[in-house]
């Protein structure tokens, strides 16, 4: 396969993939108990700017749209792509495809701080605020990640037994932090609502969570192009990488922040969503290759445009009971995940 060819074909993934985003936006917006149809959306959000259109919709129509399908999907689609691109950023760092911020255990570590926030806002008035949740995941989430690249990687080379055994572990400890954290709150509604939440959610959605999701997805995706290179470099191992002259530990110090805080964010805005991180940028390799100026914007859009949907899904298959998005992306993912376990072990690449 040329070069050229390659490039053409990342090219259209990418063209595909933002008309996918683009459409699963309108789906998302419209679809639901009351229908929006895309002529509507289009005109209320131009009539919030002072363009008005011949096309008729009612007040209700443009309230739900406005305070909560819009922040809604909004926010799925900063979560989903900041989720996959994480994903694409830690299985370039560790150059292996099972490396999940959910599988070893960034995600549950980010879950371990909002939860304890959330229990010290019943002691301490104002703890409660998104800013401050995102704050308190992106230090669970960071440390998480440090502790399972200290013990995983030695001499530049990651053992995947390793962090997924770490991962297992770390996963079981802060589910444990988190039960004995929520069982001290008490309250049973209280239980239900954070049980709902940490199975992945966006029902607590709002233009709250998106002005704190949006900077930092911002900041993740002007990141991207300056990370494909280096990750590229990286796939050849970290000798011959600092030889070819990347700054081999910086690289990995961006990326854990980086990766950490868009975990961190996520988490808090919509509970833990399994295995986006790992399905998404895999299967981006599959069809546009292992280069990284594809597979990072690529898995960003193919995050967003998974999350909207998926959210949909979740909350029109069982009108008016909602599914949590952790539980459908687990469907998928779960057997996904055990499909790469099987096929590293054929190939005898697993360790």
């Amino acid at each position: 396969m040329t070069q050229t060819f390659r490039q053409r074909r990342g090219a259209a993934v990418l063209i595909f993939l933002s008309v996918l985003v683009i459409v699963m936006t309108l789906l998302g917006a419209g679809l639901g108990a009351v229908r929006l149809n895309p002529d509507q959306i289009i005109a209320i959000l131009l009539n919030k700017i002072g363009i008005h259109t011949a096309v008729p919709y009612s007040t209700s129509q443009e309230n739900i749209l406005l305070v909560i399908r819009l922040p809604r999907v909004v926010l799925g689609l900063l979560v989903g792509a900041a989720l996959a691109s994480s994903g694409a950023a830690v299985q370039g760092l560790f150059r292996n495809p099972l490396a999940d911020p959910s599988l070893i255990g960034i995600s549950s570590g980010a879950a371990l701080g909002v939860t304890l926030m959330m229990g010290l806002s019943r002691v301490v008035s104002g703890l409660d605020h998104p800013v401050i949740e995102t704050v308190a995941a992106f230090g669970g989430a960071i440390l998480t990640m440090l502790l399972i690249y200290r013990l995983a990687t030695t001499a530049g080379l990651t053992n995947v037994v390793t962090m997924l055994l770490a991962g297992v572990a770390i996963n079981a400890l802060a589910g444990a932090g988190v039960g004995l954290l929520v069982f001290l709150a008490g309250g049973v509604a209280g239980v239900q609502d954070f049980a709902f939440w940490s199975l992945g959610s966006l029902t607590r959605a709002n233009w709250d969570s998106v002005l704190v999701m949006l900077p930092v997805t911002l900041i993740l995706l002007a990141a991207l192009p300056f990370l494909a290179r280096p990750l590229n470099i990286l796939l050849l191992g970290e000798a011959e990488a600092g030889h070819l002259g990347v700054s081999v530990e910086r690289i990995k110090q961006i990326i854990i922040v980086l990766v950490a805080l868009a975990v961190g964010t996520g988490v808090a805005a919509a509970g833990v969503i399994g295995f986006v991180a790992l399905v998404v940028p895999h299967l981006l390799r599959l069809t546009v290759g292992p280069d990284h100026r594809y597979v990072l914007p690529g898995s960003a859009l193919a995050g967003a445009a998974l999350l909207v949907g998926t959210d949909l899904l979740a909350r029109t298959m069982m009108p008016p009971i909602e599914v949590p998005l952790g539980i459908i992306t687990a469907l998928i993912g779960g057997p996904f995940f055990l499909w790469l376990l099987l096929r590293d072990r054929n190939r005898g690449t697993l360790l």
